[in-house]
């Protein structure tokens, strides 16, 4: 008998029914979500505009290809430069994060006819072969990921930046925030010193926003608090909440040409009317400002509890590293008080929620939290 490929370690908990921050298992039990899939649920599970979009879409047309007109792009490509802020930028649509960051590097290397590439330690840019040769992960890059091209520097080293990006660098690829890594937050500084020597080498900056962007920082994208502008902007996992749907945004110094890329399912009907809808609701719910102030709300809460080691990230992209494996801490969140978390490491809990977080649910956490630090600690004590 056929069987699944078994490559996820997965809980036995079966989610068959959603809404906003909240899940229900096979037995009607109910959790908190506070990790979305990993960044993917950015404006709440089943949000009723969301799913009158795409049934509505869903009972007219659900796909053609790209050699056709979809109107659907274009008000996704005009919504999302208006609400992100780069309006002048073209937009690519395909099917997830991995898919863009590639199309990305090929068309940085289209544009400077070089292959270097410039990545960061701790990276993490897919599964694909150019994003996962740029991928700081040696278990997952195969042998046929070529990836003698890409020079890794340490994250956040101006020094190392300085010195290493030169005019042989085709493409510099780094997270605003790296998600996998361990939610460690670019600097100022860094993104600044990229900026500059991309301009001088001629290099060209990929900003990966596939999981800090989409309004979870508190902005747009999370290298909007440095005041950089990139040449290119890769997101996907909130861009659809939950409907596969990837993209890169595109500086107007990049010259388009019939044939330089192509998808079949990128952008269909489906895909746009997920990510108009999420647009939508992000502009009229205020969903960017509700991420800032729910991300300092649980900061502080976090702060007060205490007990870790660092605590890292912007508006609602949070990691809490502490000095002992989180493996434990995570199971007794999930099954002893029913919420859902993420991990980034051994040691460090993550937490992705929806952009429309309450303090309902906030405050569910944090007393959650507070009860088993409390527990650790006095456990520590009593040894």
């Amino acid at each position: 008998m056929s069987n699944l490929f078994d490559v996820y370690p997965i809980y036995d908990i079966e989610p068959v029914k959603a809404q906003g921050s909240y899940l229900w298992d096979q037995n009607g039990i109910k959790y908190t979500d506070l990790y979305g899939g990993h960044a993917v649920i950015s404006v709440g599970h089943c949000h009723p505009y969301y799913v009158e979009m795409l049934t509505k879409q869903m009972n007219a047309i659900s796909f053609y290809s790209n050699s056709v007109r979809i109107s659907l792009q274009e008000e996704l490509a005009e919504k999302l430069g208006k609400l992100s802020g780069y309006p002048d930028y073209k937009l690519f649509l395909c099917n997830s994060g991995a898919e863009a960051n590639e199309n990305a590097l090929k068309l940085a290397s289209f544009h400077t006819g070089r292959t270097k590439v410039v990545a960061f330690k701790k990276g993490f840019h897919g599964r694909t072969a150019g994003a996962v040769a740029a991928t700081d992960n040696p278990s997952i890059v195969a042998p046929v990921n070529y990836n003698r091209h890409v020079t890794f520097l340490p994250y956040n080293d101006v020094d190392a930046a300085e010195n290493g990006i030169d005019d042989e660098a085709c493409a510099v690829i780094v997270e605003g925030i790296q998600g996998v890594g361990g939610i460690h937050v670019a600097t100022d500084e860094f993104l600044q010193t990229l900026r500059r020597k991309c301009n001088e080498t001629g290099a060209v900056l990929i900003l990966d926003s596939v999981q800090c962007g989409y309004g979870r920082t508190g902005k747009f994208f999370s290298h909007q608090f440095s005041g950089i502008h990139p040449d290119l902007m890769t997101m996907a996992k909130g861009m659809g909440n939950g409907f596969p749907i990837g993209g890169v945004l595109i500086s107007p110094k990049f010259k388009a040409s019939y044939g330089l890329l192509g998808t079949t399912f990128g952008g269909n009907h489906l895909a746009c009317a997920a990510g108009v809808a999420v647009l939508d609701i992000m502009k009229n719910e205020n969903l960017i400002d509700n991420a800032a102030k729910m991300g300092e709300y649980l900061m502080e809460g976090i702060r007060r509890i205490g007990g870790y080691k660092e605590l890292r990230g912007r508006g609602l992209m949070i990691g809490i590293e502490y000095d002992f494996p989180v493996k434990e801490l995570r199971n007794k969140l999930l099954f002893d008080h029913k919420l859902f978390t993420g991990v980034a490491g051994a040691n460090t809990l993550r937490l992705l929620p929806s952009l429309a977080l309450g303090k309902t649910e906030a405050d569910a956490f944090l007393k959650a939290l507070e009860t088993e630090i409390s527990s650790i600690h006095e456990t520590t004590l009593n040894n």
